[in-house]
């Protein structure tokens, strides 16, 4: 059994033209104007986004800018103090940071010998230092303070904020962060910290802003859809997002729109037309929307095209088919002759 391509394929183009059609979810006859005061930030008229909320997975660095445990603190060794000393002797005076050593002691220097103060407080320590140099000096006096504590584990760095909300500050616990304010999360930071340290200080900031992205959608004209997530600074707009994304591929259309989605539940959502031609053509900044945050850039498939791989996906299996049969057709006619050829040269 044969099939006549020609009866084959116009049958086929009449059931695409008759049959079920993609129909596009946006047709801009629909959407009416709105009064210029109601339109939405473009390019000439943006606007700025509202205070920025942390969510996973921001990146978070936060600095310390006073980190004194709280008292009475013991002094350890390799801890760092700060010993200034009036009255000394001229060649060889006490006033600089003074490591405490492996063995618990600091060196004050050849003509004061050391000083024992690991496990003594900052005023036991500020004792032991004075009856040490009333040994040589007259009548010294003596201030200590602690610089840097070795077992206090540092906490400036960078953050990431984990799925769960909070932050990682080892040893000092969890902190949750998300959705709050930089000033917020400071706040909350010196209020943790209270537990271990004295009146502690820092600062917070954000250097990767990771959680607020929108979406480029580039139809594939019947072959799929390519779908780019994107992070947002605050300033982009549509041409920066086809921009992004290397611009409209070969297979795509001047049909484009950004779906800016509402609350759930709402049903507020926007259709915003884009004026492609008008915007890279002409320079009109009017349809060059700025992009928010969870925005969608749709860009819409060749409708030639589209039809065009429809119909090749249609006909594909059909023509795969009858390559088959003609091959098996035109293996079976080769054997036949080959038959005959052999058996005529045999003399039968």
């Amino acid at each position: 059994m044969t099939i006549n391509l020609r009866i084959v394929l116009p049958a086929l183009l009449l059931a695409a033209l008759a049959g079920c059609h993609a129909v596009d979810f946006y047709t801009p006859q629909m959407q009416q104007p709105l009064p210029p005061a109601m339109m939405p930030p473009a390019e000439k008229n943006m606007i700025s986004l509202p205070t920025y909320r942390v969510e996973p997975p921001d990146i978070l660095q936060l600095e310390m800018l006073k980190l004194i445990p709280l008292p009475p603190y013991r002094i350890d060794i390799y801890d760092v103090l700060q010993i200034r000393v009036l009255g000394t002797l001229l060649d060889q005076p006490i006033d600089n940071f003074y490591l405490v050593e492996g063995e618990g002691i600091v060196s004050l220097g050849p003509a004061y010998g050391t000083v024992r103060v690991a496990g003594m407080t900052i005023e036991e320590a500020n004792r032991a230092i004075s009856a040490k140099l009333q040994q040589v000096l007259r009548q010294p006096e003596v201030s200590v303070q602690l610089a840097r504590t070795a077992g206090t584990q540092p906490i400036t760095g960078q953050y990431l904020i984990g799925p769960d909300g909070t932050i990682n500050l080892r040893q000092y616990g969890m902190l949750y962060v998300a959705g709050k304010k930089v000033t917020e999360i400071r706040i909350d930071l010196q209020k943790h910290l209270a537990q271990y340290f004295d009146s502690p200080e820092a600062s917070v900031d954000v250097i990767a802003y990771n959680s607020k992205t929108f979406y480029v959608i580039t139809d594939g004209a019947g072959l799929g859809d390519n779908i780019r997530r994107l992070p947002i600074t605050g300033n982009e707009t549509v041409l920066d997002a086809l921009g992004a994304v290397n611009g409209l591929s070969q297979v795509s259309s001047a049909r484009i729109w950004v779906a800016r989605p509402a609350p759930s539940g709402f049903g507020c959502e926007q259709i915003l037309p884009v004026d492609y031609d008008a915007i890279t053509q002409g320079g009109s900044a009017a349809t060059n929307y700025q992009i928010m945050p969870g925005d969608l850039v749709y860009v819409a498939g060749d409708n030639v095209v589209e039809f065009n791989n429809w119909l090749t996906k249609l006909t594909a299996p059909i023509e795969r088919l009858l390559g088959v049969a003609s091959l098996g057709t035109s293996t079976i006619r080769s054997t036949q002759t080959l038959g005959r050829d052999y058996n005529r040269t045999r003399g039968f």
